[in-house]
C-alpha cells in the first residue's frame, strides 16, 4: 500500500516553546486518507497534485517551526477528504470535482457521511488549532501571532502565475504589511496582495480563529514548484524564518484588535464562539 494512507492520524504536532508568542499552523500539510476510504475512488497519481494537498507545506512548515522555536499544527488528511479551511457550511468543503478529477468517494454523500467526516477528522483538526492558540495565551498571557501556511500552483488552466510567494489576508494589517514590506525588499520576488486568491473567506481557519478573536495573523501562500523538494522548501524557511520573527516581535502583534471582515458584519455568536 502505498505509504500516504498508512499510519493515518487526523492532526500531526510539532512541539516548540509556547511561550513564544508564535503558532504555526498548516490546514493542507498532508494528503493522507484512513484505510477505509481507499483511494476515494482516485488513481494514485492524483494524489501527487495539489488537488490533494498543499505540496511542500509540511517541510515548509516543519523547518519554519525548528528554526524558530515555535510549535506548529499539522492537518493529518487530505483536503479531498474534507476541507479544514472551509466552513462547516461551505459547499466546497467536501468537493466532489477538482480541478478536472472526479472524486468517486464523495458522490453521492449522505448526510450522515458528511457529519462523520465532520466529527472524525476536521472537527480535531479545529479543535488541535484551538487549544494550541489555548496555550500560547496560557503561556504569556497574550494573545497569539498566527501564521499559516499554504501553497499553489505555478500555472492555473494555462494561466502562468508570476508570484514566488503571496501573503493572503481580510482586514487586519498588523502581520501583513511589515511581512510584504521584508518580502519585497527583494528585488528578485514577485509578491502578491491577496494573490491568486482572497483571502477573505468567511468561515475558513483564519475567519475562526484569528478575525472574530481579534489576533494578529497572515496566510503565506509559496509557489509550489519554488518548495517542491526539500532544498527549495528549506531555502524559503531560512528567508521567512527571521521575517516572521521580527513581526511577532512588534509591539502591537500580542494585542486583541477587530478589525471586522470584509466578508460581512461579524455578529454576536461568532464572537462568543
Amino acid at each position: 500500500m502505498d505509504p500516504v494512507f498508512m499510519q493515518f492520524s487526523p492532526v500531526h504536532h510539532v512541539e516548540g516553546d509556547y511561550g513564544l508568542g508564535l503558532l504555526l499552523i498548516a490546514d493542507h500539510a498532508r494528503r493522507d486518507l484512513p484505510p477505509e476510504y481507499g483511494s476515494l475512488g482516485l488513481a494514485a497519481e492524483q494524489f501527487e497534485r495539489h488537488i490533494a494537498y498543499d505540496i511542500g507545506v509540511e517541510t515548509l512548515a516543519r523547518d519554519l517551526a525548528r528554526r524558530l522555536g515555535a510549535p506548529a499544527v499539522l492537518g493529518g488528511f487530505s483536503r479531498l477528504l474534507i476541507d479544514p479551511n472551509r466552513g462547516e457550511d461551505d459547499p466546497t468543503l467536501i468537493m466532489r470535482l477538482s480541478d478536472g478529477a472526479v472524486i468517486p468517494g464523495n458522490h453521492p454523500l449522505s448526510e450522515a457521511e458528511r457529519e462523520k467526516r465532520l466529527n472524525l477528522y476536521y472537527r480535531p483538526y479545529d479543535a488541535a488549532v484551538a487549544a494550541a492558540i489555548g496555550r500560547v495565551i496560557a503561556a504569556t498571557g497574550k494573545p497569539p501571532l498566527v501564521i499559516s501556511i499554504h501553497s499553489f500552483t505555478p500555472f492555473w488552466k494555462t494561466r502562468e502565475r508570476p508570484w514566488h510567494a503571496s501573503l493572503l489576508w481580510d482586514s487586519d494589517p498588523r502581520a501583513v504589511k511589515p511581512l510584504l514590506d521584508m518580502l519585497r525588499a527583494d528585488p528578485a520576488l514577485v509578491v502578491g496582495d491577496n494573490e491568486p486568491y482572497d483571502g477573505a473567506l468567511r468561515n475558513d481557519t483564519m475567519f475562526r480563529h484569528c478575525v472574530v478573536a481579534g489576533y494578529a495573523h497572515a496566510l503565506i501562500e509559496v509557489r509550489q514548484d519554488l518548495i517542491r523538494d526539500a532544498a527549495g522548501a528549506e531555502s524559503w524557511a531560512e528567508r521567512l524564518a527571521p521575517m516572521l520573527a521580527a513581526v511577532n516581535a512588534l509591539p502591537d502583534i500580542h494585542e486583541i484588535r477587530h478589525f471586522g471582515s470584509r466578508t460581512g458584519p461579524i455578529v454576536e455568536k461568532e464572537e462568543a464562539a
